[in-house]
C-alpha cells in the first residue's frame, strides 16, 4: 500500500535506503554532519519512545520552537509516530506570542532549540498548567539551569532506547495505526486581521498534496539537494522540507546559523529552492547595491549583458523557442561573462526548480531573475487550501501565479473574491469551528483574495479583498500593487500605500533600506548618525522621490502617489507591525502611525515625533525627531512642503 502518513514514509525510506544514502546534512562548526536514512529513522524511533516514556499520549500537542535543524524534523516525526500533533512556533516570537501558541494549542510538551528559546518558555511557564516538559537540544548556556521541567534532547533519546528494549514492537505498531485523516500539524495563520488561528493539517494534506506537487513539477526521485531555512512553523516548509524530502528522495541541508545561509547555500548549490517574496526582494536590492559599488568593468559587464537576458526572456514569453544565431551567441557570452558567476555568488548555479510565495512580488523582480536564467515560480496557495495555482516550466509570466493545479476547482464570487475547492483542504481551525464555518460558502473555501483568470487560464491575484481602496473620486486601487513595485527599488525596503473614500489621492509611508541608502549617502559624502537622521536628509528624500516617480509612470493617473513620508523607524514584527512571515498588519500600522498619515493629507510641512530608544545598559528613553512631508512634483521631481 502507498504510505499515507509521514512516519510511514520514513519507515519506507529506511527500508529502501538504510545507511547507503544521506537524508539530512547539518553544518556544525564548519563541518557538514551527515545523517543517513538509518540514522534518521532510529533517532525518530528513540525520540518517539522517549516522549511516550515521559507521558506523551495519542492526540497530545507538542510545540516546537527553534531554528531549522535536524532536531526539529526528528521531533516532529517522532511526535506524529506516537499519534501526537505538532505546533510550530516562529523562533523570533516574543514570550507573549509563545504563550499564546502553547496555551491555545493545549501543548503538553515543548521542544526548544537553545537558551534563548528556553528562557522564553520558562518566563511564561506559570501560565501553562498543561506543560509537563521542556526539551532542549543545544545546551550552551543551560548547564546551570535546574528547573525540573528541563530535559536534554539526548536524555529523551536514551529513555527511548531503554523503552525500545522493553517494547520492541511499539514504535512500528504506532506508525501503522496512523491514517491519512489524522491531524499531523497545526500551523497558525499570520494573524494579519486578528489573533492567529490554528489551521489543522492532516496527513493527507502533507503526504498526498506534496506527492501530487512533486510529480507535477518533476522533482520526484531525482536525488536533488534542498537547503532548509524557511521556518517549519510555516506550512510551506512542512510541505517542501519535511514532507517533500520524505516523498521525493531530496537531501535536506541545514545551515549553521541564520547569518550563514547565503554562504552555506553557495556551498551546497541546491537544486530545489524556496525564497519568500520578501527574500527575493532583499536579494535583488543586494545585487543592485553591489553593482552600484562595483568596479567600472563589472558595472559595464552588468549593463551590457542584462539587456541580453531581458530580451531572451521576452522571446521565451513570446513563444520563440529557438532564437537567431546572433542571439544564441550573445546568450553564450552573457552566460559566461555575467549570469554564471552571479548565480554562483548567490548559490543559484545548480537550481532546477525555484519557488516563491507568501506575498505578492513585483513582476520586475521575476523578470530580473528570469533574465539571469532563474525562473521563479510564484505560486498561489494558502495554509487552508494548499497549492492552488503554479506557473509551469516554460510558461512563466511575471504578472501571474500560473494555471490551476489539477486537483483544484476555482470560481470567482460576484465581488471578485477567489473561491476554491481542493482535494487537499485543511481540517478546520483548532478550537474555532465558527471561523471554519465562515470560511466556507456552499463547500467553497473563501480565500479573501481578489483576482481573476486571464485569457490564457493564468490566475492573477490583485490584493486582499479588505485591502482594496477607493479614493474620494470613486477610483479604486490596490495598495499591494503599488507596494510591490516600490520595493523593487534598492533604496526602499518596505512601504505602506494609503488611500480611502475620504482621501483624494494616494500617499505612502516609506521604510528606506539602511544598507543601500547608507552606502549611497557615504558615496555622496552625506554625513548621518542614525536611521532616523538618514531618512530625513533632503538628499535622501529626493532620492526616494525619484524612485517613486519611476513607479508613478507605470500607474494610472488616479493611482499615482502624490505625497510620502520617510519613516523614522523600520516596521517591526516585535512591535506587531508585521506578522512573523513579514506581512504588514495594515490596519494596525495605519492606526499606530495615524499622525504621519494625517500629515500627508493636511497642511503641515513637518511633524515632530518621539522616537523610543534603548541604550546599551538597558535604559529606555525617547528622542524627538522632525519628520518632513514631501510632495511628488509631476513625475520626476520632489518638493518639501
Amino acid at each position: 500500500m502507498t504510505p499515507d502518513t509521514l512516519p510511514k514514509l520514513l519507515l519506507e525510506n529506511f527500508k529502501k535506503h538504510g545507511n547507503t544514502k544521506v537524508a539530512l546534512r547539518d553544518k556544525d562548526r564548519g563541518i557538514w554532519i551527515r545523517y543517513t536514512w538509518e540514522d534518521y529513522y532510529y533517532k525518530v524511533r528513540y525520540f518517539s519512545l522517549g516522549l511516550i516514556r515521559l507521558g506523551l499520549k495519542r492526540d497530545d500537542k507538542i510545540s516546537i520552537i527553534g531554528e531549522n535543524k535536524p532536531h526539529w524534523y526528528i521531533a516532529e516525526l517522532a511526535a506524529q509516530s506516537a499519534g501526537a500533533q505538532v505546533v510550530g512556533i516562529f523562533p523570533d516570537c516574543v514570550p507573549s506570542e509563545v504563550k499564546y501558541y502553547i496555551e491555545h494549542s493545549d501543548s503538553t510538551f515543548v521542544v526548544a532549540h537553545d537558551q534563548e528559546q528556553v528562557d522564553k518558555v520558562l518566563q511564561i511557564k506559570k501560565d501553562l498548567p498543561l506543560l509537563t516538559n521542556i526539551i532542549y537540544w543545544e545546551e550552551k548556556g543551560l548547564w546551570s539551569y535546574k528547573d525540573p521541567l528541563l530535559v536534554h534532547f539526548d536524555e529523551v533519546l536514551d529513555l527511548g532506547k531503554e523503552y525500545d528494549q522493553e517494547h520492541p514492537d511499539l514504535f512500528e505498531s504506532n506508525i501503522q495505526k496512523g491514517r491519512g485523516e489524522d491531524i499531523g500539524v497545526i500551523c497558525y495563520t499570520s494573524g494579519t486581521t486578528g489573533l492567529p488561528k490554528g489551521a489543522m493539517l492532516n496527513q493527507n494534506w502533507l503526504v498526498e498534496g506534496m506527492r501530487q506537487w512533486s510529480e507535477m513539477d518533476e522533482w520526484l526521485g531525482k536525488n536533488y539537494e534542498y537547503v532548509s531555512f524557511i521556518p517549519p512553523a510555516w506550512s510551506t516548509e512542512q510541505g517542501m522540507g519535511i514532507a517533500g524530502s520524505l516523498l521525493a528522495d531530496v537531501t535536506v541541508n541545514f545551515p549553521e546559523e541564520p547569518e550563514t545561509v547565503q554562504e552555506d547555500l553557495r556551498e551546497i548549490g541546491p537544486h530545489v529552492l524556496f525564497y519568500g517574496a520578501r527574500l527575493w526582494e532583499m536579494v535583488n536590492r543586494m545585487i543592485q547595491t553591489k553593482i552600484l559599488d562595483a568596479s567600472f568593468l563589472k558595472r559595464l559587464t552588468f549593463r551590457t549583458f542584462m539587456p541580453v537576458g531581458y530580451r531572451l526572456a521576452e522571446m521565451e514569453e513570446q513563444g520563440i523557442k529557438r532564437p537567431s544565431v546572433l542571439w544564441r551567441i550573445l546568450r553564450f557570452i552573457a552566460y559566461w561573462a555575467l549570469f554564471r558567476p552571479l548565480r554562483d555568488k548567490l548559490g543559484l548555479k545548480r537550481v532546477k526548480v525555484v519557488y516563491s510565495a507568501g506575498a505578492a512580488m513585483s513582476p520586475d523582480i521575476i523578470r530580473f531573475f528570469k533574465a539571469l536564467g532563474v525562473e521563479i515560480k510564484l505560486y498561489y496557495g494558502s495554509t487552508e487550501a494548499g497549492l492552488i495555482s503554479m506557473p509551469r516550466k516554460g510558461d512563466i509570466r511575471a504578472e501571474t501565479s500560473g494555471t490551476l493545479v489539477p486537483w483544484v476547482d476555482l470560481r470567482l464570487s460576484e465581488e471578485g473574491e477567489i473561491l476554491v475547492k481542493s482535494r487537499f483542504m485543511y481540517s478546520g481551525y483548532y478550537k474555532n469551528p465558527e471561523a471554519s464555518r465562515k470560511k466556507l460558502k456552499d463547500g467553497w473555501y473563501c480565500t479573501g483574495d481578489y483576482g481573476y483568470m486571464d485569457e490564457n487560464g493564468h490566475l492573477i491575484v490583485i490584493d486582499r479583498m479588505e485591502d482594496l481602496k477607493e479614493l474620494a473620486g470613486g477610483h479604486k486601487f490596490s495598495p499591494q500593487f503599488i507596494e510591490t513595485r516600490l520595493r523593487f527599488s534598492p533604496y526602499i525596503k518596505d512601504c505602506l500605500a494609503i488611500g480611502g473614500k475620504e482621501r483624494e489621492f494616494v500617499s505612502v509611508l516609506i521604510n528606506i533600506d539602511l544598507g543601500s541608502v547608507g552606502k549611497w549617502a557615504e558615496d555622496h559624502r552625506i554625513p548621518y548618525t542614525t536611521f532616523t537622521d538618514l531618512s530625513q536628509k533632503p538628499e535622501v528624500i529626493k532620492l526616494v522621490a525619484q524612485e517613486i516617480a519611476k513607479v508613478n509612470r507605470t500607474l494610472p493617473e488616479e493611482s499615482r502617489i502624490r505625497r510620502f513620508v520617510n519613516m523614522y523607524k523600520e516596521f517591526d514584527p516585535d512591535e506587531s507591525e508585521m506578522t512573523r512571515t513579514r506581512k504588514l498588519r495594515r490596519s494596525f500600522v495605519e492606526e499606530r502611525f495615524a499622525d504621519l498619515i494625517a500629515a500627508c493629507y493636511g497642511d503641515q510641512e513637518e511633524l515632530t515625533v518621539s522616537v523610543p530608544v534603548t541604550y546599551q545598559d538597558g535604559r529606555k528613553g525617547t528622542l524627538e525627531s522632525t519628520i518632513r512631508v514631501a510632495n511628488i512634483s509631476g513625475q520626476d521631481g520632489v518638493k518639501l512642503r
